[in-house]
């Protein structure tokens, strides 16, 4: 995005009174951690007492950051109007941070803008969104990946709606499903102007080349360290554009492999950055360390796109109809896409991906899920491999192999629906409703690997002689 710092130098800073932090905390384990958090110990509040040198680094960062901030829009949502005071307003501002910080959450900032304009459009409050159904949050969501994200807005809206009133304190906000310690305090600093830090990634890198420190930043210890040096740092009268400016910095120019410290507001007192002026062999960049990544497993599936044609001939081309419809399976309500649909899928062992494993895998679990039995209730028109696609997880590294079913059903498709095991998980839809449907990046490859293949084997089809076109495939 770029920089607006025009509109920038004609902000005023927030004037609006801080939340007065408690002296201790009791630390309540959150329902369920945000995907990207880092812990904090026992509920990190700022700490008060600031030294010169604090003062200093705050006040050069909060100038740097009017200044140059990027105008973006949860930004403006968050900025209180003149004059206004707490209520509705800044409950609205907790909602408008709340949405952008979960997506933002694995997710780059250009990629996070349009996703925003078009969630706040449709849902701009907390409870037009605790009306909406999974469905619909999956299908705007689709596409930013993550959806456990999604899941855990719509249930927290819900709770909030239920219990009456949005929650105005990091405390209170970790109550909230979904709700972790960074989600916590960006909400609770910027819409309510409470003084508690944010600790993010870009967060740690700041902090580990500001005070130098070596240690990994993956162990409960330094975690614990990077929450209370931030604490001592946010400023307590303007935390919430504090936690900004340290985001924005680690965001821009503190970067992972290019920091510009010649441009860095607060480089004078950047560790980091002396030690590598002392030093040759010391780099800004040796901070934070980096830790490997553990190998993600590989796991290995059999997916079918079952296309369901009823009193057609054989041949592609003549399955070619408006009536065509297309299977569609509903994952757990638990685990890797929970609740999300896609097509008939079954994991294979690696030593079992074959051709002839994997179509028996797959007609036992269609027969067992759907009553299906492709030789008795249906003639196959076509069945095809049409390849293989790689999608990766943040711990899972899985190869789909790809197949495009065709039948010609004996009966109802929709009563054989009925007949499945839970017919609540089995949907029948035609392609116009595949197209919008918020299916996930990867099975949305998936149908877009199909249909390529089968312009392919049209085009082939439309060149061969008419009474050689309906040889049927298997």
């Amino acid at each position: 995005m770029a920089k607006n710092p025009k509109a920038a130098k004609n902000r005023r800073p927030t004037t609006r009174r801080p939340r007065a932090a408690a002296a201790t905390a009791t630390a309540t384990a959150s329902a369920s951690a945000d995907i990207e958090d880092l812990a904090s110990p026992s509920g990190c509040r700022a700490v008060a007492g600031p030294t010169t040198a604090a003062a200093a680094v705050r006040a050069e960062l909060l100038r740097w950051y009017d200044a140059n901030r990027r105008d973006l829009p949860w930004r403006r949502a968050a900025e209180p109007p003149a004059g206004s005071g707490s209520g509705r307003g800044e409950e609205q501002r907790a909602y408008a941070v709340w949405v952008s910080e979960v997506m933002l959450q694995q997710t780059r900032v250009p990629v996070v803008v349009d996703y925003y304009s078009r969630w706040m459009a449709r849902w701009p409050t907390v409870d037009s969104l605790a009306a909406a159904t999974q469905e619909e949050v999956n299908e705007m969501w689709a596409g930013l990946g993550y959806y456990r994200r999604a899941r855990f807005l719509l249930e927290g809206a819900k709770q909030i709606v239920e219990k009456g009133e949005f929650p105005c304190t990091a405390s209170t906000l970790r109550e909230v499903r979904g709700i972790g310690d960074y989600t916590a305090g960006a909400i609770a600093s910027i819409a309510f102007n409470e003084v508690v830090p944010v600790v993010d990634g870009n967060v740690v890198r700041v902090i580990s080349r500001f005070y130098a420190i070596p240690d990994n930043p993956k162990e409960s210890s330094t975690v614990k360290r990077f929450w209370q040096l931030t604490g001592e740092l946010v400023d307590p009268s303007r935390p919430g554009d504090f936690n900004q400016a340290m985001m924005e910095l680690g965001a821009t120019l503190c970067s992972k492999t290019k920091p510009g410290c010649s441009q860095c507001p607060v480089s004078s007192h950047c560790q980091a950055l002396a030690l590598s002026s002392q030093n040759a062999s010391v780099k800004v960049t040796d901070f934070p360390r980096v830790v490997p990544k553990a190998k993600p497993r590989s796991d290995f599936a059999a997916v079918c796109v079952v296309q369901i044609s009823q009193g057609f001939g054989e041949g592609i081309a003549e399955a070619e109809g408006k009536d065509n419809l297309f299977l569609l399976i509903k994952r757990p309500e638990e685990g890797l896409l929970a609740g999300l649909w896609e097509f008939p899928s079954v994991l294979v062992n690696e030593g079992k991906t074959d051709t002839l494993n994997r179509r028996k895998e797959m007609d036992k679990y269609l027969k067992q899920l759907l009553s299906i039995d492709v030789t008795r209730r249906s003639s196959v028109i076509l069945r095809e491999d049409v390849g293989q696609h790689v999608h990766i997880f943040s711990h899972i590294r899985l190869t789909m192999f790809v197949e495009l079913m065709i039948l010609n059903l004996k009966d109802d498709g929709e009563e054989l629906c009925k007949e499945g095991q839970d017919s609540t998980k089995l949907r029948l839809i035609n392609e116009n409703a595949v197209q919008s449907m918020g299916l996930t990046s990867g099975i949305r490859k998936v149908y877009n690997m199909v249909k390529v293949f089968k312009e392919k084997r049209l085009k082939e089809q439309s060149q061969v002689p008419t009474r050689k076109r309906s040889r049927r495939l298997k």
